[in-house]
């Protein structure tokens, strides 16, 4: 046994950090075949891929007290094999890993957490960067911030960039090609900043009645936030799509006007890179984990400004505007693939030996 992967990711529904494990996993699997071994709880929901993987199922708990318990169980059973974890978490007493620590947005804006998940990162995380072999972020900028709240030695910090998975493609929809519309999206955690999308086009839509905003995003959970959309001016052409299919959100994402993404803070920002691979026009914030990331190939507005962003989107309006922006996202998105970020992986476990 050369390499175990901790699998629980395949019991949580796919966010960023969910889909980094299952785009590398998947790769893991066709390069290193029996000599990786894919570790999982009960309670996995994404059964079609952990049967791809090959994925065994041990131990009685579920969630972290598996992750604590079971697994280390597991690996001590098994001469202590290199453990690899792809989403923030792992044993805390367990050294012969690697761990993936996607951002620090809990040390930035902690009050956009549930006193839960703030204890037990506020425990884990430091423990687990001061105790492994290896640290995976993925981006020059999260390597910054774990430098920064840490303490650690950049030289144990490899930067794997996210990517868009190559099944992401245009998808024309003749509905939505008859409407004018702008996409994002969020949920309600303050840090989504969602609030600014909606001032904005509640702005713009003075001028431009016909103009619609759909919002993709499970908008009901309030376990990370204490803010509600009754807070928000509610315009008559916002339309909350709740969650939807790869398929159906590379339709949204084609036929848009442009998408906008307007977070106070990321690590890297998946959604922004996948509208650009469907050809879409984007606007971010003005952040540095954006500017390492989208360079001069996205428009930027002040996190804080309404009225900028009301501005930038009229002006997408103007389709050879817009068309600038299709062209130069086209460019960086291919800048990105999972099988470059594989072969980064595969060569820092080899490093680990």
């Amino acid at each position: 046994m050369k390499v175990v992967v901790n699998a629980r990711f395949l019991t949580q529904p796919i966010t960023g950090v969910q889909r980094f494990a299952i785009e590398i996993s998947k790769r893991l699997k066709k390069y290193l075949q029996d000599d990786v071994v894919f570790i999982a709880p009960k309670g996995v929901i994404h059964e079609d891929l952990a049967s791809e993987l090959n994925v065994r199922i041990v131990g009685l708990n579920q969630s972290h007290l598996w992750e604590q318990i079971d697994l280390r169980i597991f690996l001590l059973k098994h001469n202590c094999p290199l453990l690899l974890n792809l989403c923030n978490t792992a044993p805390v007493f367990y050294s012969n890993s690697i761990i993936t620590v996607h951002d620090v947005a809990f040390e930035v804006y902690p009050q956009t957490y549930s006193k839960k998940f703030l204890l037990l990162y506020k425990y884990l995380i430091p423990h687990l960067v001061h105790n492994a072999k290896k640290i995976i972020t993925v981006s020059e900028f999260s390597k910054s911030e774990i430098i920064k709240f840490y303490n650690i030695s950049a030289d144990r910090i490899e930067v794997i960039n996210n990517a868009v998975s190559t099944d992401f493609h245009p998808i024309e929809n003749k509905n939505l090609q008859k409407q004018k519309y702008f996409l994002t999206v969020s949920s309600l955690n303050y840090r989504k900043n969602l609030k600014l999308v909606l001032e904005a086009f509640n702005l713009l839509s003075k001028n431009e009645e016909y103009v619609k905003l759909y919002i993709v995003g499970d908008l009901n959970d309030k376990a990370f936030s204490k803010y509600s959309l009754d807070d928000f001016g509610i315009h008559k052409n916002i339309v909350f799509l709740g969650r939807l299919s790869d398929k159906e959100l590379m339709e949204y994402y084609s036929n848009s006007q442009a998408f906008i993404y307007p977070s106070l803070y990321e690590g890297f920002g998946i959604p922004p890179l996948e509208a650009q691979k469907c050809k879409t026009a984007v606007i971010v914030s003005d952040i540095p984990c954006f500017w390492e990331i989208f360079g001069n190939s996205v428009i930027y507005n002040d996190v804080h400004q309404a009225n900028q962003l009301k501005d930038k989107m009229q002006l997408l309006l103007t389709e050879d505007f817009r068309l600038k922006f299709v062209i130069k996202g086209i460019e960086n998105e291919n800048r990105y693939s999972w099988e470059k970020s594989n072969k980064n992986i595969l060569r820092l476990i080899k490093s680990c030996y």
